[in-house]
Order: C-alpha cells, then structure tokens, then sequence
C-alpha cells in the first residue's frame, strides 16, 4: 500500500509593533527581565479593558493582502477558551469564524533532490487571522526543586496566524513555502521573522492516506484522512523537516498493521529528531469560542482596504521578475539579490549611482553577489567608485611593456613553444602572466598583440 502524506501549516508570526496587541505595554520584550512589561490589561487582572492596536491590525491585513487573500468588510475578535499557566485571563482574544483574510494563496517553485527536477504548486491560503501572544513558561530548578516559572512580557504580543489547507505532500513543499512567506513578511516590514527569538513558530499537520489511481491535489474534504497529528512550536527549518519526516514514517508503521494514528498534539525532540505526544487534539467546541464583548466588530470600506494596498512595497515575485527584464540579470543572479528587500534597494540605489559613470547594472550585480561588500558601511556610490576604479585601464609605455613581455617569455619558454606549435590557448596564459606584473589593470587587448608581435 503506498501511502502520501498530507500536510497542512499553521504559522504564528510575532509582529513588530512598539506596543502590544490590546495594551500600551512595550513588544519589545526579547532579553528583558522577566515580568517588566506588564500591566493590568495584558495580565488579565479584573476590570481591564483591550484596546486593540491600530497598526497590528493593519500589518495583519498586508500580510492577507499579500497572500492573494479576500479581506472581508466585517470581522471580529472572538475568545479562545482553555486554562493553561502562560494564559492569564484563562482566554486568548483570537479570531474564530470571521478572520481578517481568507482564501488566499500563494505559488512554490521547488525543486525536488532527488528526481533532480523542479515544479511549481500553489499552496491554498485557508485563513490569516489576528491574536495575542501567550506568556512564556520557564522550566527550571529552583532550591533542589523542579519548577516552572512564568514570564508575562510576552503576554499580548501582537500575533498573526497564517492557515494553510492541506495542501503540502512532502518536507521539500512545506520549507519552500516557510522561505517564501517568511520573506514576504520580512519584506513588508512587519516583522523579523527571526526564528530563534520566537517570532516565527512553525506547527505542520500530518496524516497519511492511500494513493489510489485518481490521486491528485488539492484534496476534497471527503477523501482527507479521519485523523491528524500536529507538533507545535517548531522553531527552524531543519527541525520541521525533521519532525516531518519523523511522522511519516511513525504513522506509516501503525497505519501497515492496520490501525490509525491518533488523533494528537505532539512535541518535537532537538536531541532525538523524534515527537512524543502532548495532549488529545482539540477541537474547535472544546475551546467554547464566542465573540470578544469588549471589542466591537469591525467595518471596512473598500477604500481602507485599497489604501492599505499602496502602502505596501513591491513584494520579491514581481521585484525578481522586473529585475531581470529592466537590468538584464540571468535568473540565478536577480534571485540572489531580492532574496532580501535590503540588498535589492541597495542594488537599485547603487545602479542609479552608476549611471553617470556609466557603471552597468551587471557590473553592479556582479560586484554586490562576489564582493559581498558591508552595506552598512559602504554606500552605494562608494561602490561605484570602487567599480569604477576597478576597470580604469592604465596606459603604460611601449618600453615598459616590451620589457616585462621579454621577461615573461623568459620565464615561460613551453608557454611560448606550446603557441608556436599552434595551441592558441598558450597565449592567453601569457597575456595573465603580463598583467600579474604590473599593479594596475591595463588593457589586455594590447598585451596580446605586443605578445602576438613577439612571438610571431
């Protein structure tokens, strides 16, 4: 029986805002001491009110807009209930039946190693959604005894939540689409993304199911799997290819003796590249959602929507596309420079500087993928007098050059032998032996024919 997996995402991704989601407390709250940015409303003391933030809301709506999503004229914020340490209302404002943004979608190349081809897949966008933040647990010795200790600063940091549908059939799919949105939010300017601070929390969830002869994608709701497992808070790449394929394999041996999986929340384990279970999976009804009373729904006009629209910077699709039409990149070359927003405005400030001096965008693109210069330290026009110094020809004297050309023949007899005998190519290593000589580049057409000159 051979069996595909079926994998859906859900990605929280922090927000950078400088206060939190329905307080005025600082966001900015990696490193600091435990429990200083606080206050009643995000600790869930009795009588505070949320107010939910302006900008948040925004950004989660660029991030929907972004994904190709629809953005609804009405939504809500609604209470998530369940009790757990790190909640201290004992609910999460979250979004539940009337997200943000939904039905969206967005499109993967990927290459697949071991077939050694690539193929595009469009990834289905079910829902991008806005909650707060939870606190953080710490688990650690205290006098001898194991505690766990609870830090509240992360506590209503504004969240965005992006759900995929099940779209996914293997490890390859899922990395190629957390590169592409995590870019996408880093080039928005909505967040860091930065995986090992948390910002950006990966949760697959896997099932397998037969391959019959009619199988294809996107999978109809009636031929998904009856169960699903879904491992929670990954935070790298690696480690959700690992827990991936750590799944296909687990649930392919229970599901060979002729039982199912089940139905579960499962951990990922560094040391073993293994998940152990964390819970029964819940249900939608187990949380008892129903709609925030201390927040109004919210109604857009389409005006707001379109405002928000020209807000947003060029996203790195079509930003690669018009790299290779307007400055005639090859493929490999313009994806190398927008796969960060920073470096492809760099490139484009540095090409608009080298205009005068006739510096060619290719030079440029060269120069910023080989160089690697530090571009918090050189600017762009210091990198076009650097090109432009780089390929000033120096003029040197008939004299000087007979000279070092009667030097070089010298020293390199078999290279002139071998040009006599008819191997053309001797002649261009003499011509690199020439310019090694002098310690400004001068122009190689005319040490080839003073050499020609020479040896004829």
């Amino acid at each position: 029986m051979k069996l595909t997996p079926i994998i859906g995402l859900e990605v929280h991704v922090e927000l950078k805002t400088k206060s939190k989601m329905f307080c005025g407390c600082s966001a900015d709250y990696f490193g600091k001491h435990p429990n200083t940015h606080t206050c009643p409303v995000c600790l869930g003391l009795p009588g505070a009110l949320p107010v939910p933030n302006k900008r948040a809301i925004e950004w989660c709506i660029m991030i929907g807009l972004a994904l190709n999503c629809d953005i609804p004229l009405f939504s809500k914020f609604d209470r998530k209930n369940y009790f757990y340490p790190d909640l201290p209302k004992g609910y999460q404002i979250s979004q539940y039946d009337q997200p943000f943004a939904i039905n969206g979608s967005l499109k993967l190349k990927v290459k697949n190693e071991k077939l050694k081809k690539e193929y595009e897949k469009t990834i289905r966008i079910r829902r991008v959604h806005q909650e707060e933040d939870t606190g953080k647990l710490i688990h650690q010795a205290v006098n001898g005894e194991k505690v766990s200790l609870i830090d509240f600063n992360r506590s209503g940091v504004p969240l965005v939540e992006i759900v995929t549908e099940p779209d996914f059939e293997s490890a390859e799919e899922v990395i190629e689409y957390l590169k592409k949105l995590q870019q996408i939010v880093r080039y928005l300017g909505v967040s860091d993304a930065n995986m090992e601070r948390g910002e950006m929390r990966l949760e697959p969830n896997i099932s397998l199911t037969p391959r019959i002869s009619n199988f294809q994608f996107p999978i109809s709701n009636e031929n998904l799997p009856k169960y699903k497992v879904e491992v929670k808070n990954i935070n790298s790449f690696k480690f959700v290819e690992k827990a991936i394929n750590y799944e296909i394999i687990r649930q392919t041996e229970i599901l060979e003796k002729g039982e199912t999986p089940l139905q579960e929340t499962r951990g990922f384990v560094e040391v073993s590249n293994s998940t152990v279970s964390q819970r029964t999976k819940e249900e939608a009804s187990d949380y008892r959602y129903f709609p925030e009373p201390d927040i109004p729904p919210f109604r857009w006009i389409k005006s707001q929507i379109s405002n928000l629209k020209s807000q947003m910077p060029e996203l790195p699709d079509k930003k690669l596309k018009r790299f290779g039409k307007e400055y005639s990149l090859s493929p490999s070359d313009a994806e190398i420079l927008t796969r960060q927003r920073e470096v492809a405005d760099y490139f484009e400030k540095a090409v608009n500087d080298g205009k005068k001096f006739k510096v060619s965008p290719k030079q440029i693109s060269n120069y910023i993928i080989h160089k690697k210069p530090n571009m918090k330290e050189v600017l762009p026009a210091s990198l076009v007098q650097s090109i432009v110094q780089s390929t000033r020809v120096a003029d040197v004297g008939e004299d000087k050059l007979r000279k070092v050309i009667e030097k070089v023949v010298k020293a390199n007899p078999k290279a002139a032998q071998d040009f006599k005998k008819g191997k053309e190519n001797a002649i261009m290593y003499l011509v690199g032996q020439v310019m090694r000589e002098f310690p400004q580049r001068i122009d190689a057409e005319k040490i080839k024919a003073s050499l020609l000159a020479k040896l004829k």
